[in-house]
């Protein structure tokens, strides 16, 4: 630990004093807003003359509206948070010959990389946690509904989420500037990373699927369904490759009581069809936590494991004064 807070000081300042930060994060605090303004202002006329539902202030991060939900919104574009905080944050220091003056300080190696990585998870935090707390205040504004106990946990735990969420890919946008030496080619990694991950993945589980499991056309409805069920798992274990469909399921279950599971499809027996109004109530936070707790187990071991690679490779790099 030894020169790791003055390091992460002159991170945080760096942070604070970038150009190109500031404009992501005020660009994707302004969106937020925006949406759940617009959320808010639509259940405003909803409710008017109405009794207002349980968890009804949940709703301003999971509705939709007329565009987009706001936790579609940080699935599909906060990963360039931690992409702008990360793609430069060593080899910048190369290139400007800063490196080498920083491992010659009487400082440990492993000391620069771990504050670099704990800078850009602070400003993530920071960016999260107020974009959460305007959305709070103007859902407070604009529904005239004060959030319960039950719904602040919740948010708690979806900031956690996000925030482990974003920092995989500050610690996927380290390990690229820690490989490449060009700025320009570790962004353009980030990128393809991102874009591969978040978009080609799902669809790459679907040709996946329909090629091991194809849907039957048969007559039969058991051969029908239960090629259909295959085809679906497939597709399922397929998609859970990527980290925002770990981050999807999880927010989506996290913030919707009512929601049981965070499969789309759900094969009911007919018992269970019989005794189908048991699951009309919402679900306890505690059950919820169960649910979810795999995908933040994963969020958080991707984490671990991309910034653990970031770091191995780091501290066996050599680093000249030239």
């Amino acid at each position: 630990m030894h020169g790791i807070f003055t390091i992460y000081r002159k991170e945080m300042e760096d942070h604070f004093s970038s150009i190109r930060f500031l404009l992501i994060a005020a660009l994707i605090v302004m969106v937020g807003v925006i949406i759940a303004s617009m959320v808010g202002m639509s259940m405003q006329d909803e409710l008017k003359g109405i009794a207002k539902p349980n968890f009804i202030f949940l709703l301003l991060f999971t509705s939709t509206g007329k565009l987009f939900s706001f936790t579609q919104f940080i699935g599909l574009l906060g990963p360039l948070i931690g992409i702008i905080l990360g793609f430069d944050a060593v080899n910048r220091e190369r290139t400007g010959r800063t490196l080498s003056k920083l491992v010659s300080q009487p400082i440990y190696r492993d000391a620069i990389i771990n504050a670099k990585f704990l800078a850009g998870v602070t400003m993530i935090a920071i960016v999260m946690v107020s974009l959460v707390l305007i959305i709070s205040g103007l859902g407070i504004r604009l529904i005239g509904v004060v959030p319960g106990a039950d719904e602040i946990w919740r948010l708690l735990i979806y900031l956690i989420l996000s925030i482990l969420y974003i920092s995989f890919w500050l610690g996927a946008a380290i390990l690229f500037s820690v490989v490449f030496r060009s700025t320009a080619t570790s962004a353009l990694a980030s990128l393809a990373a991102w874009i591969f991950l978040s978009f080609f993945v799902g669809l790459g589980g679907g040709f996946l699927a329909d090629a091991i499991a194809p849907m039957s056309q048969t007559a039969d409805v058991a051969q029908a369904t239960e090629a259909f069920i295959k085809n679906d798992q497939v597709q399922r274990a397929a998609s859970l490759l990527s980290p925002a469909t770990l981050y999807g399921d999880a927010t989506s279950t996290i913030l919707d009581p009512l929601r049981k599971t965070p499969r789309s499809f759900i094969m009911i027996g007919p018992l269970e069809r019989l005794s189908l109004s048991r699951f009309q109530n919402p679900l306890p936070l505690l059950q919820s936590v169960v649910i979810v707790a795999p995908f933040l187990i994963s969020l958080i071991a991707i984490t671990f494991v991309c910034f653990g690679i970031c770091y191995l490779v780091f501290m066996r790099q050599e680093i000249r004064s030239t």
